[in-house]
């Protein structure tokens, strides 16, 4: 019987039943992510422009050199090219547009087109009105003249308006119309009517303003929805009689959306199916623009991780597909898994079909006991022994298969894998159960699982940047969990292989690295920029040596002071002289990017943490031995003053500074406690704090012995600094009083180090002058003092200070 002999009834029996509608734009936050490229583009090009003229220099001239031969071109007007080309690209990709019915993009496409050439201006206007001559001749396009118009705006209109019409690969005329612009600047650049630099700012501009527009409005959507994923279907033999979409808002967990029904598929659509024959299936439909994110989230896995393969799937299609291939490799180890059925790609989806008979279900983790936690360690064993690892085992990948124990979210995982990944598969679950259920119920379970030789292998893995940010987030979750884990772990060797067990680095770049990495930066910058060699060459090579020596001597001895001052606080099983040396010697690599006594207290409290302490117990040591330091210093200032007979202290502290900071304080204070969220968050979580702080400050103050040895560092410390300076002037023959010379020596670098420049750069040096030329020293004595007590205590501390970092980070120290 022909179709059209069919009974109405008969036809729509045949029908399947759809319960999707799709959306006619979706926002895709790629646009947001190229918008961020394009204006880094933008500022990165001025920057090139300016600083590196002589390379932009070299491209316009030979690329006007290699356009010789279409020199006919300027014979024509300039300006009539420009005109002709934006009239061929408007018109052709509005009239595209329009036929199409595109009411609102041909509108937004024109406002866009209106909007980048209002932002070109308005950013040429304040260019000019800036006025920095080198800004100006780098982006100045010769075409356009010196005024406000000196960027062209052809390129951000054109360019806001092709970027809206598009993307390019779904309608030529946006194709064409950008191979048009490009060519049109190529031509410009060549006959001297605009700059390189301005051509590529005014097409970045252009960029970023259509792309937040697009992602805005939204872009029409091509991937595949109801009907299109039932045609699609039938191409591995899948005929659908029903389908119905799930609640787009269900499975939410944090910024990747997931469900259990496909794996845990990252920000995909899960629709119900059932076929013909009445089976059921689960179908997911994973869209490009959808799995940016997760692609995102993998590579920055990937830059994090250092000796850890990570998958980097750049497409839905290649997502799906790995994903299917690992289920299948899965279930053929004996393990249950949600059951693929088969997967399908078309347009810009890709869709992964699972029958609905092994669909999982969530464990409930407050039931889960030592039996629950050996079934899925050794589930995971299982998996790992024949090269499969999961890569992010968080607490919504425990579930029930079929009644049976199953980690699921197998999709960013890999096969082939090797020992590493498996070790930190491992250590993600052992460090899970741990926060579900207890430290020493996992380590239990573990060592039944795996056994103790097994274990031993992953204490060096056992780091934060290991775990997800999911189990670290959970409510059980605290600081000391991994502690605590590592600890079980080394129980299971002698003291002696424990301590040798050494993290492995796996983490590309830490806070750690990137603190080192900024520190030799900024001090290579401040040698490079702030050190004058023939300034300090020649005070030095005028120094008398022994006294020079002398003062390096003071330098080091300053070191043991302080070193003294802070161990005087530490418990004495903890107190190592050699590591406490090497620690202030640290501070002086610190002091290179850091304020000085910034660069010492965090060395210190860095010390103190990794020497044992807790964080609250650490910084009441480490301020207990500021204050004590600064205590010190005062009263030894006030000393040296009545021996002296000196008005200095009053002369060089401005009257009003302290009334005005602690006045700040107070202000600032009582505007938080008048604010009624402010101040229940003050009261609620920093009050508790701040009371158990005191609490520990008490108590370290309160021991008369440890307070003793304080003060005898510091007197040790400041009066070493205070004899360095003294020696450094009797090196270039000028004899003085010790004790005003301290004086004066402790005031000036007191004031000069509450400066805010690295280890009182600048300041330092101009106090000191000005102080010792102001009590009759020579200018020209004053200043070479000044430079040699600057090598002593400033510049030679550096390449010291970071021997002695290394050292310490070496033996995990700081």
């Amino acid at each position: 019987m022909s179709e059209e002999a069919m009974p109405p009834q008969a036809a729509t029996a045949q029908a399947p039943v759809i319960e999707d509608v799709p959306p006619e734009r979706t926002h895709n936050f790629n646009d947001l992510l190229h918008a961020a490229g394009a204006l880094l583009l933008a500022i990165g090009m001025s920057f090139f422009a300016v600083y590196l003229r002589g390379i932009t220099n070299g491209v316009e001239y030979d690329a006007r050199s290699a356009g010789r031969a279409v020199n006919w071109l300027t014979d024509m007007p300039a300006s009539m090219l420009q005109q002709l080309a934006s009239l061929i690209i408007v018109i052709g990709v509005l009239v595209h547009l329009l036929v199409n019915r595109e009411w609102l993009q041909s509108a937004v496409s024109v406002v866009a087109l209106f909007l980048g050439y209002a932002v070109i201006l308005t950013l040429s206007t304040v260019v000019v009105r800036l006025g920095v001559p080198a800004l100006l001749m780098a982006i100045r396009s010769p075409g356009e003249g010196a005024g406000a118009a000196m960027l062209p705006d052809f390129y951000a209109g054109l360019g806001a308006f092709l970027t809206v019409a598009g993307p390019r690969r779904s309608r030529t005329s946006v194709k064409w119309g950008w191979n048009v612009l490009f060519v049109a600047a190529a031509v410009f650049v060549v006959i001297s009517w605009h700059s390189v630099s301005g051509v590529i700012v005014s097409f970045a501009v252009g960029r970023v303003i259509g792309l937040v527009i697009r992602f805005a409005i939204g872009t029409r959507n091509q991937g595949l929805w109801g009907e299109q994923i039932v045609q699609a279907a039938r191409g591995i033999g899948l005929k659908i009689a029903e389908l119905r979409r799930h609640d787009a808002s269900k499975g939410d967990s944090g910024v990747l959306r997931m469900a259990l029904e496909d794996d845990l598929t990252e920000n995909s659509r899960i629709y119900d199916a059932t076929d013909a024959d009445g089976r059921s299936y689960i179908v997911s439909v994973l869209d490009g623009q959808s799995h940016a994110a997760g692609y995102l989230n993998q590579l920055w896995q990937g830059l994090r991780f250092t000796g850890v393969s990570m998958r980097h799937d750049r497409s839905a299609s290649d997502a799906n597909h790995h994903h299917y291939a690992m289920l299948l490799g899965l279930r053929a180890c004996g393990l249950p898994t949600p059951s693929p059925y088969g997967v399908f790609d078309s347009e810009e989806s890709s869709v992964l079909v699972f029958n609905a008979t092994d669909v999982p279900e969530p464990f409930g983790t407050a039931t889960l006991d030592e039996e629950g936690m050996v079934a899925f360690m050794r589930y995971l064993q299982r998996a790992n022994d024949r090269g499969y690892t999961h890569r992010r085992i968080t607490a919504d990948t425990l579930t029930r298969i079929g009644g049976k124990c199953a980690i699921v979210g197998w999709q960013n995982g890999d096969y082939a894998s090797s020992a590493t990944n498996a070790a930190i598969d491992k250590v993600q679950l052992l460090v899970l159960l741990g926060a579900l259920a207890g430290t020493d119920k996992a380590l239990a379970a573990a060592r039944r699982a795996w056994g103790d030789e097994a274990l031993v292998t992953l204490t060096p893995f056992v780091q934060k940047v290991a775990i997800p940010s999911a189990t670290r987030t959970l409510p059980s979750w605290n600081k000391q969990l991994l502690g605590q884990v590592r600890d079980g772990l080394n129980a299971l060797v002698d003291d002696e292989e424990g301590e040798s067990s050494e993290p492995v680095q796996i983490a590309r770049f830490n806070f750690k690295s990137f603190f080192s990495i900024t520190l030799a930066i900024i001090a290579a910058a401040v040698i490079f920029t702030q050190l004058r060699p023939n300034e300090v060459i020649g005070a030095v090579s005028h120094a008398k040596i022994g006294w020079a020596l002398a003062c390096l001597a003071c330098s080091l001895i300053a070191w043991g002071g302080s070193a003294i001052s802070l161990g005087a606080f530490m418990d004495r099983d903890r107190r190592h002289p050699f590591s406490l040396y090497c620690s202030q010697a640290a501070s002086g690599f610190t002091a290179v990017s850091m304020p000085a006594g910034v660069g010492p207290a965090f060395v210190n409290l860095q010390f103190l943490r990794k020497s044992g302490y807790r964080n609250t117990t650490a910084t009441a040591i480490m301020s207990v031995t500021w204050a004590v330091q600064g205590l010190v210093t005062v009263v030894l200032l006030l000393l040296m003053a009545l021996f002296t007979g000196r008005n200095m202290l009053s002369d060089m502290v401005p009257t009003n500074t302290l009334i005005i900071v602690i006045g700040a304080v107070v202000l600032a204070l009582c505007v938080c406690m008048a604010i009624t969220p402010l101040r229940r968050l003050v009261i609620d979580k920093y009050l508790p704090i701040l009371r158990s702080y005191a609490h520990q400050l008490v108590e370290v103050m309160s021991q008369p012995s440890k307070l003793a040895g304080g003060i005898v560092g510091s007197m040790i410390l400041a009066l070493s600094t205070g004899l360095g300076f003294w020696t450094a002037l009797m090196a270039f023959g000028r004899p003085s009083n010790l004790i005003e010379t301290v004086f004066v020596f402790l005031l000036a670098n007191t004031l000069g180090s509450a400066m805010p420049t690295p280890g009182g750069l600048g300041a330092v040096e101009a106090a000191l002058t000005f102080a010792f030329t102001s009590t009759g020293v020579p200018p020209a004595i004053a200043l070479s003092a000044t430079l040699l007590y600057r090598v002593g205590f400033y510049w030679l501390r550096i390449p010291i200070g970071a021997v002695a970092m290394k050292w310490l980070d070496h033996h995990h120290l700081l």
